[in-house]
């Protein structure tokens, strides 16, 4: 358990938070590239608790701006989109990409006052189909070279997903190894050929074993957790009958990101992004080490689950989850259908919007959970005493130096579980078309 005091300084995200603080020292997602992608390039974005508007100008840079015009706050995400930037409908006041108002077509002829109004601005970049944010102090910090970065962009597929909780409690289920066995525990086994571009629909490693047959047969991982210059590696050992391991490889990378394998061919990257303090986005990018990935298919199977324009998932607490107690007693352990992406709501949003941890009890497997939150508490103590410095891959650390992770499943057959990932690993950026060398 921890006081309410610690679970705020932990979960809130507004300006001038504990957790916002240390938030906006790192890139965010803000939008998806594919908001973009219409006649008019102008997206509404509320990203740690701050409304926000992303257009794109009239030269295709980007820009992100207070939504509310600083004259009296009429919602820009209306505004005009021209004369390289926003014109706000109410009086014609125009900003430009960084903000600045560069035009009062209603005051005095010969006015200056617009060079005095500039309103909330900050930098963003387009990455493999995401649009980043830097809400911080100082210049941004360089990218980390992780595997979604470096992967061109036909092997990189990008999705988000809205979830009605606070983002800690989000990320959180992420770096738990255990509850794999059980929330998404399949009482039948699929196909693993027919899954393709889904979680868990694959072969456990070296075997002909599927990933949910092996999940459920062995429900007590022995979970090493290891501090990395990008946050923790996490181990899950799941000791089989016939003497050998299997061997998972899973990372938290700091803030509010993890890396987990999706299949044999694909890693899934994935930011909790709190939109506010009771909500939040996932930002997943799908990385192929072999061939490119199919984003039609991709995109198909996860708009029939969510709608737009907001992603929020059409199963939700209004319609219980799509819960079927026939199906919870014959195919699944959710009774909430396959998408693994629903049990995952389903878990984190039951808990209430903001989960409250002066009640809960940490088991050993919560072991990823108990080292994550030191080091957020650790990084937010650096972020008050104003040593941004010291947070997590700022500390000496240089971003671009930071390459991977290492994120596979694999079956070994001795006790040297930490050579058997790293060797599987590298093993299949050997053979990757793309240089995913580290």
């Amino acid at each position: 358990m921890i006081s309410q005091e610690q679970n705020d300084s932990l979960t809130r995200v507004g300006p001038g938070s504990d957790a916002g603080s240390v938030l906006r020292q790192y890139w965010q997602p803000a939008a998806l590239s594919d908001e973009l992608m219409r006649g008019r390039p102008v997206v509404p974005v509320r990203l740690l608790g701050e409304d926000l508007v992303l257009f794109r100008d009239s030269q295709g840079e980007l820009g992100l701006i207070s939504r509310h015009c600083p004259h009296r706050g009429a919602d820009l995400c209306f505004g005009r989109l021209e004369d390289n930037g926003l014109r706000c409908p109410f009086h014609g006041w125009h900003f430009d990409r960084t903000g600045q108002c560069v035009e009062q077509p209603g005051e005095p002829e010969g006015s200056r006052m617009h060079q005095q109004i500039k309103t909330a601005s900050y930098p963003v970049v387009e990455r493999n189909g995401i649009v980043w944010a830097y809400m911080g102090v100082g210049a941004p910090p360089a990218f980390p070279n992780l595997d979604c970065f470096r992967a061109p962009e036909t092997h990189v597929f990008a999705f988000k997903g809205l979830w009605e909780c606070n983002w800690l409690q989000a990320l959180e289920v992420g770096i738990d190894p255990a509850h794999a066995s059980f929330l998404h525990r399949f009482l039948q086994d699929e196909d693993p050929e027919a899954g393709y571009g889904k979680q868990f629909r694959d072969k456990a490693g070296n075997t002909e074993m599927p990933m949910t047959k092996l999940l459920r047969d062995y429900p007590r991982p022995e979970i090493h957790v290891e501090d990395t210059d990008y946050g923790l590696r996490l181990t899950a050992l799941r000791h089989l009958d016939d003497g050998r391991t299997h061997v998972r490889v899973t990372n938290q990378i700091f803030p509010e990101a993890i890396c987990i394998p999706m299949s044999r061919e694909m890693t899934i990257t994935q930011w909790h992004v709190p939109v506010d303090d009771e909500t939040c986005y996932w930002y997943s990018m799908f990385t192929s080490f072999d061939k490119p990935v199919d984003k039609a298919v991709m995109r198909d199977q996860r708009l029939r689950e969510h709608r737009l324009p907001d992603y929020a998932p059409l199963k939700n607490a209004r319609n219980n989850y799509g819960y079927d107690p026939e199906e919870q007693a014959k195919e699944t352990y959710t009774g909430m259908g396959l998408d693994i992406n629903v049990h995952d709501q389903w878990a984190v949003e039951s808990m209430g919007r903001i989960q409250d941890r002066t009640q809960e009890h940490l088991g050993k497997t919560d072991v990823g959970i108990i080292r994550f939150r030191r080091k957020l508490r650790a990084a937010i103590a650096a972020a008050k005493a104003g040593q941004f410095a010291e947070l997590p891959m700022k500390n000496g650390t240089d971003p671009a130096a930071i390459f991977g992770p290492v994120c596979n499943d694999s079956i070994i057959a001795d006790s040297d579980w930490a050579g058997a990932g790293a060797l599987s690993d590298a093993e299949r950026r050997a053979g990757c078309p793309w240089d995913a060398r580290v």
